[in-house]
């Protein structure tokens, strides 16, 4: 299962609203590649990096210049944040 954090909601919702303003079918496929890549994590939790001082694991999307912020806590993942990779990383 796949839990969407508050924060990580609002993190999609202001990526998306932000590109929607310079392209709306840019904003649509942004948003569907980055649900589609946590998807994948189901399949393979461990797919993001870990990095020293972040907790979790950082799953790096390429194609949007997207890090995604995860929790592993059993089957469950949790999204905690979604952030452009130029965005400075919250540590903790």
């Amino acid at each position: 299962m796949i839990v969407w954090e508050e924060e990580s909601l609002n993190d999609r919702e202001k990526i998306f609203e932000f590109l929607y303003d310079f392209n709306p079918e840019a904003a649509e496929k942004t948003d569907q590649i980055i649900e589609t890549k946590v998807e994948n994590l189901l399949d393979h939790p461990l797919m993001g990096v870990k990095r020293e001082l972040i907790r979790g694991r950082l799953l790096i999307i390429p194609e949007v210049s997207m890090i995604v912020s995860y929790w592993v806590d059993g089957k469950t993942i949790r999204v905690m944040r979604v952030l452009h990779q130029k965005q400075k990383f919250p540590i903790g």
